[in-house]
């Protein structure tokens, strides 16, 4: 087991979330250094993703372990412990660890954790300096405050599905659960930037973030049209709202990601396709232009890309200092030089078996991330927790 030795050690943390959102946070703190306790509920078998499968981690027998692929996402550099917040017992505990911690995190609905007096209010009385993360899908406040969140449903709401998919068809969610990831990536920013603040002064805080907000505040340029213009963005498959051409083209044999950011580059993608007057031609000669007659040039473009395969579109454009690339299936994406060189497959030694995870991005020049403790079956540190005197040793 590497040793942290990253810009967040020493740091404590009560992990009461589950699910995607709250684990992405608390994983990457816990990969910065961070000591991780996940708390898990002994009534439904732990975090609602062990069942999020499968694929699911086996042994040797071929036995399934309580290890989704889904878990193991989001729940590495943890110690899961079984304890029912519902129990006088459980609050107990928990109560006892909030005092050892720096920081707690819960997704659970808005004034759920009152009646158990985990709630922001009643622990900060006995532990003002507690910097407390409370995600839900609408915030603590707000007509909406009492529904439910979930990442579809947040894509849905905060406008991210009418901007993706096939102009013609049906408004479509990204592939993944985007807006889970980047509300934990928000919610890590905050915690860091309250945990500076109680450094500095002594004061804990609580964070309200909501997963819609955070999903409302990556409608970026898109979002910004609107607000400029009054026109409500519509949706254009792979194409760019705002450049042009700036999509994924059929080749001869496949697909590659065109992206052209300026007229000089233009000019020299024109010249690849055998169609050097297009650079010339006023209907196409600068970006403003080109968005305007966007159907136009591609009806040009179209055809002219899909004379080359896709090794030559690449190679030549390359050549000629033209933003390309391919479009690439997963099992591609890991079997790359660069993933390699990057680190992004790790390997991890996990209670039923060796796993295979995603690696951490971020690369720090003296405290780089470590990966101290593979994704936890359920309760697994239960006992040395619970009776531990410093029960965050990592």
């Amino acid at each position: 087991m590497a040793e942290s030795n990253g810009p967040l050690k020493g740091v404590k943390v009560l992990d009461l979330s589950r699910i995607l959102a709250g684990p992405t946070c608390t994983q990457l703190l816990g990969d910065l250094g961070a000591s991780v306790i996940k708390i898990e509920n002994p009534s439904t078998g732990g975090d609602d993703t062990r069942q999020w499968g499968p694929p699911y981690v086996e042994d040797e027998a071929g036995n399934r372990s309580d290890l989704s692929a889904y878990f193991m996402s989001a729940n590495r550099n943890k110690k899961s412990v079984a304890i029912d917040v519902a129990t006088p017992e459980g609050q107990a505990e928990i109560k006892r660890l909030a005092s050892h911690a720096d920081i707690l995190i819960e997704n659970f609905k808005p004034g759920g954790l009152a009646k158990y007096g985990l709630d922001y209010n009643s622990l900060s009385q006995d532990l003002p300096g507690l910097v407390y993360c409370s995600i839900s899908g609408y915030g603590q406040t707000g007509p909406n405050s009492s529904k439910p969140g979930y990442d579809l449903m947040a894509q849905g709401y905060g406008g991210i599905m009418s901007l993706t998919g096939d102009p013609d068809g049906a408004p479509m969610k990204v592939g993944v659960g985007i807006a889970d990831v980047m509300c934990g990536m928000y919610a890590t920013v905050g915690i860091l930037a309250a945990l500076r603040h109680r450094d500095q002064t002594g004061e804990g805080q609580q964070i309200d973030l909501a997963l819609v907000d955070a999903q409302i505040s990556w409608l970026i340029n898109e979002g910004t049209n609107y607000l400029t213009s009054g026109q409500v963005p519509q949706r254009r498959g792979n194409g760019h709202p705002n450049i042009v051409p700036y999509e994924v083209y059929e080749t001869a044999d496949g697909h590659v990601i065109l992206a052209v950011g300026n007229d000089s580059q233009f000019r020299r993608f024109c010249a690849f396709i055998g169609h050097a007057d297009l650079a010339d031609d006023a209907r196409f000669a600068t970006n403003p232009a080109r968005l305007e007659h966007r159907d136009a040039l591609n009806a040009i473009l179209r055809p002219a890309m899909k004379q080359h395969p896709t090794t030559t579109v690449i190679s030549e454009l390359e050549a000629r200092k033209v933003p390309v690339g391919p479009v690439q299936t997963v099992d591609q994406v890991f079997d790359t030089d660069q993933v390699a060189a990057r680190q992004m497959k790790i390997a991890m030694q996990a209670q039923p078996a060796e796993v295979n995870l995603i690696g951490n991005p971020l690369n720090l020049s003296l405290t780089p991330v470590t990966y101290r403790h593979a994704p936890p079956v359920f309760g697994a540190d239960t006992d040395d927790i619970l009776s531990a005197e410093n029960p965050f040793e990592d």
